[in-house]
């Protein structure tokens, strides 16, 4: 990128915001801290740009940088490096021609040779002040190529004389509606659809059921009776612990004994007023939900008095660490045991929670 520098002459000695603007100005500023505020530099050069005919003047970035309590040098260094800025005046009309590979290769030099003829050389802006142009990299548009933007807005799939056709209504003062400038709606295919155009597609008379997915593995064999409940020759490898043979499995005491923290305070049986649904806290599936239960652990109350030592052990004896506390189990159990309601719950209560209904 070439050297940037601003029009000391072309400015002025003076500027001041629109007053319409000053609404725009707070909204901006009020998204930052009080100590953070010349974090809104670039949204405020962009509404000076634009109450200044569309360029910044040095007087410009000098109002913006005394509104911020900035260094001036700091607010020149921002508007010199972001080429969005327009450092010199330009016209009612500027237009912004990509020439990047997929624009060129679809016809954006002969686009450059009617700027060139109607407004002149890049940078210039016609006698009248109404047109100016400059050439830019990619704007993101290559689907719709060759394409400019005129101010705010996107010409597309432009030809030189559907282009040249609008520079002389613009130059004339009447507007031109933007948006692409062939027989194709915003990025479809030119002329309309050549493929998917059967109603029955999307009317759902073929939504019949699949009896079997093409190429889909057989069902694995049925294992023996005697060998049933016996654990894998070769054990998947991606459980929390490693499994054991039967003969060598520790009992679950032992493994209970086993684990870091604190075992919570179980309940012995479901209570008589019934156990609350666990799984209106965001994180406890209806697997969980039961791993939960054959703990003893029935209510939110016993939930939201977890300590640090309980929520410890229940996510090593539980296999899934960290869990309890990325999720935030308690807290929403503390909502829930005051008869309050969270978010989650809620949805939960409506069905539209797939993993409160099935496994997850």
């Amino acid at each position: 990128m070439g050297v940037r520098r601003f029009d000391l002459e072309a400015g002025g000695e003076r500027f001041a915001f629109r007053p319409e603007t000053e609404e725009t100005i707070a909204f901006w500023r009020g998204k930052y801290p009080a100590d953070r505020q010349q974090s809104a530099v670039i949204p405020m050069l962009w509404l000076a740009q634009r109450d200044n005919g569309g360029w910044l003047s040095e007087p410009a970035m000098r109002e913006v940088a005394d509104r911020l309590d900035m260094p001036y040098i700091r607010v020149y260094e921002v508007a010199t490096f972001y080429t969005m800025f327009q450092l010199k005046p330009v016209g009612q009309n500027h237009v912004q021609l990509c020439g990047t590979t997929p624009c060129m290769l679809r016809g954006a030099n002969e686009l450059k040779k009617v700027c060139e003829k109607k407004i002149g050389r890049k940078h210039a802006v016609t006698d009248d002040g109404r047109l100016s142009w400059e050439e830019v990299e990619c704007l993101g548009a290559c689907v719709n190529a060759p394409m400019v933007q005129i101010n705010d807005y996107y010409y597309e799939d432009l030809t030189p004389e559907s282009f040249g056709t609008i520079l002389e209504k613009l130059a004339n003062g009447v507007a031109v509606e933007p948006g692409t400038f062939v027989d194709r709606l915003n990025s479809a295919p030119q002329g309309g659809l050549t493929s998917l155009t059967d109603e029955t597609l999307y009317d759902g008379s073929m939504a019949a059921p699949i009896a079997s997915l093409p190429n889909a593995p057989e069902p694995a064999a049925e294992a023996a009776p005697e060998t049933k409940g016996q654990p894998d020759a070769q054990p998947p490898t991606n459980v929390a612990r490693e499994a054991k043979p039967a003969a060598e499995a520790e009992p679950e005491a032992d493994l209970a004994a086993a684990v870091e923290g604190d075992k919570p305070d179980a309940l012995h049986e479901v209570p008589a007023a019934g156990a609350d649904n666990l799984k209106r806290i965001k994180g406890i599936g209806p697997k969980n939900e039961d791993q939960l239960n054959a703990l003893g652990i029935y209510t939110f109350a016993q939930i939201a008095a977890w300590t640090p030592e309980n929520v410890k052990w229940v996510e090593g004896y539980l296999s899934f660490p960290g869990r309890v506390g990325r999720e935030d189990w308690i807290a929403q159990a503390k909502v829930l045991a005051e008869g309050g309601e969270t978010e989650f719950a809620a949805r939960v209560d409506r069905g539209e929670v797939e993993s409160s209904e099935d496994d997850d």
